[in-house]
């Protein structure tokens, strides 16, 4: 038992410094970001453009549910022109940042970490090491800060889709009209919210690709390397977000945004 323990700490050790050091790696390769835009482009459209359509039905039926389970709640005891405000909050503060994180970071991460392990156990890391490019820099740093900049992108759009989808669901399936939704809406409106949820969303995009880079790289023994590296790339960004959650909403809303 002391023997299995001993292993996992020194396993999460060792994975904790390696990744510690590839982010190091990547900050030291900022300044020639300027020599890679193309693939920069290229990773903010396949992380952007390519997460939309996924995007879209999450965050249309997210915020359709908080409105009914909202009305629900109410019955009885809070007017429902307040559906608005609560759907709005809930949606700025936690479920438009965190699910999206969750729903892109299942999606970007499985891709990095495939395509990156199978350019691993392919020997095309090796190759291009061979010829003096440098895999961190022309490869690792493009999708880091792309998905750094494309997360907040995705998180606005996913706000105003499940504000949206709880709209329509509060006209349609309770009975609210829009004004009085939108009225609600503006009552507990706070900028600081927006502002905090997407403040939120550059760590998870750090996150996401970071994990997808680090167990790309890290691939061993083939295909089913490859299959095992795109399954803790997605578990691992998975628990790093909601861990990281907790920790920055309690940094930006108790500390920060603290009234």
């Amino acid at each position: 038992m002391f023997f299995l323990i001993g292993r996992l700490i020194v396993n999460f050790l060792e994975e904790a410094g390696a990744i510690g050091l590839l982010i190091l790696r990547v900050f030291s390769r900022l300044p020639k970001l300027p020599r890679n835009l193309r693939s920069l482009f290229k990773q903010m459209e396949r992380i952007g453009v390519g997460s939309i359509p996924l995007v879209l039905v999450t965050s249309l039926f997210v915020g359709a549910v908080t409105a009914v389970q909202a009305a629900y709640q109410f019955h009885g005891y809070v007017p429902l022109q307040y559906l608005g405000a609560v759907v709005g909050k809930t949606v700025t503060l936690e479920l438009g940042p965190v699910l999206t994180a969750l729903v892109v970071g299942g999606r970007v991460s499985a891709a990095m970490a495939a395509e990156l392990g199978t350019m691993k156990v392919t020997e095309q890391l090796d190759a291009m090491e061979m010829i003096a490019v440098d895999p961190i820099e022309y490869l690792v740093l493009p999708r880091i800060v792309a998905a750094v900049i494309m997360l907040p992108v995705l998180t606005v759009f996913s706000d105003f889709l499940a504000i949206l989808g709880g709209m329509v669901v509060a006209k349609f399936s309770i009975g609210i009209n829009y004004n009085v939704f939108a009225d609600g809406l503006k009552l507990l409106f706070r900028y600081q919210d927006v502002v905090g949820g997407l403040m939120k969303t550059f760590f998870f995009g750090f996150i996401i690709s970071l994990m997808g880079c680090y167990y790309g790289f890290a691939t061993k023994e083939g295909a089913e390397g490859v299959g095992l590296s795109t399954m803790k790339a997605v578990v691992s960004s998975c628990l790093l977000i909601l861990v990281s959650n907790y920790l920055l909403a309690t940094i930006i809303f108790r500390i920060i945004f603290a009234v």
